[in-house]
């Protein structure tokens, strides 16, 4: 007996599952066919048994089918444990771009009055910068100063707010690498399940995608860590062991994605005996 999703065919005859397409959908989503046993569909098949009268009949409802069951497998992505929180570290990285590019506008537009300030601004910390653009301007610039000072206030608590996500949702990665590190090598990876399936070779390079593919193309050094770099293991580690230590945490966090997607609960034990390798591989000779 062959099993389709509109019913079952055998030598005896053919038995319809249902004319009703919610529970035609729900007959598709259960069938796992092997290639080795499947036998390709001939709408005739349907017609033969009764179910459509033409192939128009037999596109048109299976159309209404595959359009279903689209609709309910977005609808289940939608409420993944990941969603909200890779979509807020976008959110973030948005800000950082609007924030960055606002910043140099107004430092141009403030140097058209005063042409010393060019030497000054670049050694100058984001917030200091502001600070003197708000003091020595006045009308427009001074409120795009005040608008620029709003958006980084409003990062600063959208950050505060991705960790703390960040804690719950990946909280074995979050351990290992802080919540806001963790987020955005989960939103570069396409999310929990994406990361928690990687090897830890592409976990280290996430986020060195143009050192990568210049190495590739140009035969250039191999990049040795991605994201993770922002770690403070991996960026204080000295230069000798900064490779080993990209590579032991890469692995380690291979593990914690794995740890987070199928048990979604922090494993001290675990995080223990990572944070030792990771402090011995950080060890000079």
């Amino acid at each position: 007996m062959e099993r389709y999703w509109f019913g079952d065919v055998s030598e005896e005859g053919c038995r319809i599952a249902s004319r009703n397409p919610e529970e035609l959908v729900e007959r598709a989503g259960s069938l796992h066919t092997g290639m080795d046993s499947f036998t390709p569909l001939d709408w005739r098949m349907a017609r033969n048994c009764g179910l459509v009268r033409d192939r128009n009949e037999y596109i048109s409802l299976l159309r209404q089918v595959c359009t279903m069951q689209a609709r309910q497998k977005i609808a289940a992505s939608y409420q993944e444990r990941d969603v909200e929180l890779l979509q807020m570290v976008r959110m973030l990285d948005e800000l950082d771009t609007v924030i960055n590019l606002l910043q140099e506008r107004a430092a141009e537009w403030y140097q058209t009055g005063s042409p010393s300030f060019s030497r000054k601004y670049r050694s100058l910390s984001a917030r200091k910068m502001l600070g003197v653009i708000r003091k020595g301007s006045g009308g427009g610039l001074r409120r795009v100063a005040d608008e620029i000072e709003r958006l980084a206030g409003l990062r600063s608590s959208l950050m505060h707010e991705v960790s703390d996500r960040a804690d719950e949702v990946l909280p074995n990665c979050s351990a290992l690498i802080g919540g806001l590190v963790a987020a955005r090598l989960a939103s570069r990876a396409g999310g929990l399940e994406a990361l928690a399936r990687m090897p830890g070779s592409t976990i280290q390079v996430i986020g060195s995608e143009r050192a990568l593919f210049s190495h590739l193309r140009s035969g250039s050094p191999p990049p040795k860590h991605g994201i993770i770099f922002q770690h403070r293991r991996v960026h204080n580690a000295p230069k000798e062991v900064r490779g080993r230590v990209a590579r032991v945490l890469a692995g380690k966090l291979g593990i914690a994605a794995r740890i987070d997607y199928y048990r979604g609960a922090l494993d001290p034990e675990f995080i223990a005996e990572a944070q030792a390798r990771i402090d011995e591989a950080g060890k000079t000779a």
